[in-house]
Order: structure tokens, then C-alpha cells, then sequence
């Protein structure tokens, strides 16, 4: 499901062109969640429920990428404090969805059964959820037993998060019939863009500056047409840099955030910190309700201060946080202390970062896509890598790691901001030599005027 979603950034790009294109894509991908959740529990096998959750991750990358893209594109300079709102949801959602599935997974399996298959399923089966509430204390014997009960639950979780889900193809279908994009449907009343003045004032900045850009953008679409497109070849390195260096930084910090998630319960419950599964177990939505709470304060911060200050302040700040859990390593106080403080740093890089880079590059839409990529690239192969490492190496490796690449994600920020600031000087440049060649011209059109009102 991860590499789906991933290929669903990638391509997601190619909706854009149009508002329409756009829409219809969201409607499509949004219902497409919804049918795969209802069908989930009726697949009776391994390949029919890979193939539905392939199909849902590709939605999934969809949505990621046009959500960000549209954002951008509508609000340009003002989109920090929208794209901030959108990942507040998005972590909302990563917190709530847990807490919804978890009755049903708690209605199998209690007791006080111990033996030793219990502490392998209490790590699988937080591993899975992300999210635990409870301690279930399920063994291998009881397993065969209770499999029946647990199939005839279970799926009601599915359909619940189903039925969340669908008034959101249908808030998206209402949004274009009120944008009359339904053929069939025309409406009457006013279109809702045309009656948001910031989104109007940036759309005419924008289309005033398109014949102007074209050139200096190097186009948009998806992550393909962004690298095969001819206008490339006139840019300077600068242009590439901020996006494999924005990219790069994403792909550490959304690593951090997939392997923090996915295995900070493993870390609690292994030596030295050796805390009780159910303690261990609310680590994890610790972290996802700082991250949610995160942006959530992000959004008057966005108002305040450029992205590029939030994202030094909080790039640091992860760093001297997963220090901080490396010197306290014993201290089980503090790792929920840590465990808080990481989510609420790391919530916001990713919405800061878009931000940024399209504003280096004038809202155009490809760096959005690829951000959004290597982002979803980071998150998958960050928690193979660091979970592999702690298979190997033990529990402490899991701060080391974390450590190792909240370093190099401020290393490569700081080589985003001397790319930014050569782009810059690359621009002005251009500027000048354009002026230079404008006043000739200029001067030659006045002489001519001159000459011809004499003559007259």
C-alpha cells in the first residue's frame, strides 16, 4: 500500500491542468476509499485484499498530491496557513481513526491470559494500529479459538471508517456542481472561487505573471512532464537544487515521523525502559495528538512568521529533542515528555516546506509534486531501514537512527537556503539584463515618435 501511495504522488500531478481534471479526480479517488473500505472484509484472501489496498494507496498518493497542489495554486503566498489547516485534518484523522477501529479489535482477546506468544502480538498488533488504547493479551493458543469472533467484528470497523468517508466524494461533487463543471447539472448561483477575493486577487497576480514565468518555472504537471520539459534546459542549477534538496529534506523528516510512529511502542517495551505493554501502548497516540495539535497552532504561526523561520525552529528543535531522549534514555518520564515535544516539531515541516519552495519557484505546481513524493518515499523506506536496524542492533539504535537523520535533514535544509539565496541572484540577474534590453528599445520608440511628430 505504501509503494502505491507513493506511485499516487507521483502521478497525481497529472490532474492538475485543469479545475476540473482536478476535482473529478479527487471525487473518484475519495469514493474509491470508501468502496475499498466497505469491501475489505469480504476479501477472502491474501491477493483480493493486496490488490484493494494497492488500489486505495493509489488513491490515497491522489488526493495527497492534488490537495497540496490546489492549495497552492489558489492561495500562492497566503497557502502556509491553508496547506497548515489541510495536515492539521490529515493528522486528526491519523488520530481519530485508531481510536474508532479499537472497540472492535478489543472485543477478542481479553483476559488475563499470559504465555509466550503475548509480547510478539502485543508488538504486532500495535505495530499495525499505530494507535493503541488498551492491552489485549492475545496468545498463540487462543488464537485458532477466537479467529471466528474476531471476523464477525472487526469488518464493522472497516464499514464504520466507510461511511466517514463518503460524505467527502460528496462535499467534492457538490464543490463542482457549485463551480459549474457538471455538464449536466449547470448551476445558478455564483461560483464559490468568484466570491473568495484573496483566491481571485492571487489567480489574476498569477495569470499576469504566466507569459512572464513560463520560462523561469520550467512548467508543471506531474514528476515526469517536470523533468522532461524543454524549458528545463535554460535554468540554472539552482532551479534543480531546491528541488532535490526540498525533497531530500522531507524524505528525512517524514522518515522520522513513519519510524517514530511504527516503533517507538517497540522501543518503550524493550530494555532499558522496559515499560508495561499498556503504557508502552500510548506512546504512539502521543505522538499523533502532538503532531495534530501541532498544526494545529500552526495555523495563527503561519500568519506571523515566514515558513522558512518555523522550519529552522523546528528542525532544530527535533534535533535537540531526540538529544535530549538520548541522554535521558532511561527516563520513562521523559520519553513521553520527548515523545510530545518530536510530534510537535516534526507537525509542521512538511506544510512550511511547500510553502517555501513554491514560493522560490512561483507557485507553479511540480514542486509540490515532487515534495510530495519524496516524502511518501522517505516514510516507507525510513521504517524499513530503522527497523531493520533495530532487528540487528537493539532497541537504542532506534534514537541513534533518529538522531542520525534529524542531523542530516537540517544539514540538507542548509543547503536548501544557499541554493535559495544563488536562485535568487540568478533572478535578479535576469531582471537586469532584461531591463537593459527593454530600455533601448524603449529609447529607440521615442526617437521614432520624436522624429515623426517633426516631420509632421
Amino acid at each position: 500500500m505504501q509503494f502505491c501511495l507513493l506511485i499516487g504522488s507521483s502521478v497525481g500531478g497529472v490532474f492538475k491542468r485543469t479545475l476540473f481534471s482536478a476535482l473529478a479526480a479527487l471525487f473518484v479517488s475519495t469514493l474509491i476509499i470508501s468502496v475499498i473500505f466497505a469491501i475489505i472484509p469480504l476479501c477472502n484472501n491474501v491477493l483480493l485484499l493486496a490488490v484493494a489496498m494497492a488500489v486505495s494507496g493509489l488513491a490515497m498518493g491522489i488526493i495527497d498530491t492534488i490537495a497540496n497542489i490546489q492549495l497552492v495554486t489558489i492561495y500562492q503566498k497566503d497557502s502556509a496557513v491553508f496547506l497548515q489547516a489541510l495536515h492539521f485534518f490529515i493528522g486528526f484523522g491519523a488520530l481519530v481513526s485508531p481510536l474508532i477501529a479499537d472497540p472492535f479489535l478489543s472485543e477478542t482477546g481479553c483476559g488475563n491470559h499470559t504465555g509466550n506468544g503475548t509480547e510478539t502480538m502485543h508488538h504486532f498488533r500495535n505495530m499495525l494500529r499505530n494507535s493503541p488504547i488498551a492491552e489485549h493479551n492475545i496468545t498463540q493458543s487462543h488464537l485458532p479459538h477466537e479467529g471466528g469472533e474476531e471476523e464477525s467484528s472487526v469488518h464493522y470497523a472497516f464499514w464504520i471508517m466507510a461511511l466517514i468517508n463518503l460524505p467527502v466524494p460528496i462535499a467534492v461533487l457538490f464543490l463542482m456542481y457549485r463551480e459549474q463543471l457538471i455538464p449536466c447539472c449547470p448551476s445558478t448561483t455564483p461560483r464559490l472561487l468568484d466570491k473568495d477575493e484573496l483566491a481571485m486577487e492571487n489567480q489574476q497576480g498569477a495569470e499576469g505573471l504566466d507569459v512572464e514565468h513560463e520560462h523561469e518555472a520550467g512548467g508543471h504537471g506531474d514528476i515526469f512532464s517536470c523533468c522532461q520539459n524543454d524549458n528545463l534546459r535554460g535554468l540554472p542549477v539552482s532551479f534543480f537544487m531546491i528541488h532535490i534538496l526540498g525533497g531530500m529534506v522531507l524524505f528525512m523528516t517524514d522518515g522520522i515521523v513513519g519510524a517514530y510512529a511504527g516503533f517507538v511502542y517497540t522501543y518503550g517495551v524493550a530494555p532499558p525502559m522496559s515499560l508495561p505493554h499498556k503504557t508502552a501502548g500510548y506512546l504512539a497516540s502521543i505522538f499523533w495528538a502532538a503532531i495534530t495539535a501541532g498544526r494545529l497552532l500552526s495555523i495563527p504561526l503561519s500568519y506571523r512568521f515566514q515558513p522558512v523561520r518555523l522550519l529552522m525552529f523546528n528542525l532544530a528543535g527535533a534535533i535537540v529533542t531526540v538529544l535530549m531522549l538520548l541522554i535521558f534514555y532511561t527516563s520513562s518520564i521523559f520519553l513521553f515528555v520527548g515523545t510530545c515535544l518530536c510530534g510537535l516539531f516534526l507537525s509542521s515541516i512538511f506544510p512550511c516546506m511547500l510553502a517555501y519552495t513554491e514560493d522560490i519557484l512561483d507557485y507553479r505546481g511540480c514542486a509540490t509534486t515532487v515534495l510530495v513524493t519524496s516524502a511518501g518515499m522517505g516514510e516507507m523506506v525510513m521504517q524499513v531501514l530503522v527497523g531493520s536496524i533495530i532487528q540487528t542492533k537493539g532497541s537504542y539504535s532506534f534514537l541513534l537512527c533518529g538522531m542520525i537523520i534529524a542531523c542530516a535533514g537540517f544539514i540538507l535544509f542548509i543547503g536548501l537556503l544557499l541554493f535559495h539565496q544563488m536562485h535568487r541572484n540568478y533572478l535578479t540577474g535576469t531582471a537586469k539584463k532584461s531591463a537593459m534590453v527593454q530600455e533601448p528599445a524603449t529609447k529607440e520608440s521615442k526617437t521614432e515618435q520624436k522624429e515623426e511628430k517633426e516631420s509632421s
